[in-house]
């Protein structure tokens, strides 16, 4: 298969462009179509349709137990997708839609086995990016549409991370430039007034309570090896090439992880803050910038990530952050990349 590549950054008035209305129709016709969100690029495909979702599989190479998020433009959809929603579940749609925040609700008979891995639920959100609300409502379909990347890979967050991964294996790719969030969604489940999230992610659990009184966690759910309930909730996701350890301690005990390694005869890649990157030796170092704008590092995670791809490094020694707010989110990515290989003061390496 050739992979088309259309080039939409910047496009004024994206809902007629013709590269909008070519990948719609590719789409209808069963076709799988990369876009960006503000979350990371998804991969799109007709959600009602088991022979779309399987293109879908078998372009990422995906785990079939793994459900995947129907994205919605516009609330008419919703109803396609969702049969049934209570007051809860309204007031964070209102409060949170158009945006990173995926809700688990009941599936209509419409939503194909396939997308929902069969289960009777549907993870569902609305993107807040004008290239993939154009698209989906170009399309008139809700489509499923997880993070545009070989499965197990770091998420994509440009275009061209989508090329490297899907070329010849998807009919096209909507470039739209860099997203913003750079991490994605926060799944949630609803019950009764309570909310519980299943996956952090763009939006924090603070936000969440400015809606709702009562957000939770079910970490145990987050650890089960049941059939997930959303996406991240299983596997090792987000990994670059060279195996990734992250380091829990001061600046001298990172270093002194670097030159056990080194001394092991590895080249050693390090991924950290600006403040930390200043103050270690290492043979490829780069920066997430600063720890104190804990958004931005989410944001530049996955490129980072995938930049180590292009060197020659046989280990990374990431660095660890706080778990409060996005840190939430950003050490859950880490700690999966990392497939929960920690080194911290006074114990041993895994």
């Amino acid at each position: 298969m050739i992979t088309t590549k259309w080039n939409v950054e910047n496009v004024d008035n994206i809902k007629e462009h013709p590269a909008i209305k070519e990948a719609a129709m590719w789409i209808r016709e069963g076709e799988v179509i990369a876009f960006p969100t503000e979350t990371v690029y998804g991969l799109g495909a007709d959600a009602c349709s088991n022979k779309a979702i399987e293109k879908i599989f078998e372009a990422k190479g995906r785990p079939s137990d793994n459900p995947l998020i129907v994205h919605i433009a516009n609330k008419d959809q919703l109803a396609q997708a969702a049969f049934s929603w209570n007051e809860t579940a309204e007031r964070l749609m209102e409060r949170f839609w158009p945006g990173p925040l995926t809700i688990i609700l009941p599936k209509t008979e419409r939503i194909a086995e396939r997308t929902t891995a069969g289960l009777a639920s549907v993870g569902v959100r609305m993107p807040d990016h004008p290239v993939a609300l154009a698209l989906i409502e170009a399309s008139g379909l809700p489509l499923a549409a997880p993070s545009a990347n070989r499965s197990g890979k770091p998420s994509p967050t440009i275009g061209e991370h989508v090329y490297q991964d899907l070329n010849g294996r998807i009919k096209g790719i909507i470039d739209g430039g860099a997203t913003g969030v750079g991490l994605e969604s926060t799944v949630v489940e609803v019950t009764g007034e309570t909310v519980t999230i299943l996956r952090p992610g763009g939006i924090t659990k603070a936000q969440l309570e400015t809606v709702v009184s009562e957000v939770k966690w079910d970490r145990a759910l987050l650890e089960s090896e049941q059939a997930p309930k959303s996406p991240g909730m299983k596997y090792t996701h987000y990994a670059p090439d060279a195996p990734l350890y992250l380091i829990e301690g001061n600046a001298a005990f990172f270093q002194s992880r670097i030159d056990e390694f080194q001394g092991e005869g590895k080249t050693v890649g390090v991924l950290v803050s600006e403040e930390l990157a200043s103050q270690l030796q290492a043979d490829e170092v780069k920066s997430l910038g600063s720890s104190l704008q804990v958004e931005g590092v989410a944001q530049k995670l996955y490129h980072q990530l995938r930049a180590f791809d292009e060197t020659e490094v046989d280990v990374i020694l990431g660095e660890t952050y706080p778990i409060d707010g996005m840190g939430e989110a950003l050490m859950n990515r880490l700690l999966k990349a990392a497939g929960n290989r920690v080194i911290a003061e006074n114990n041993e390496r895994d």
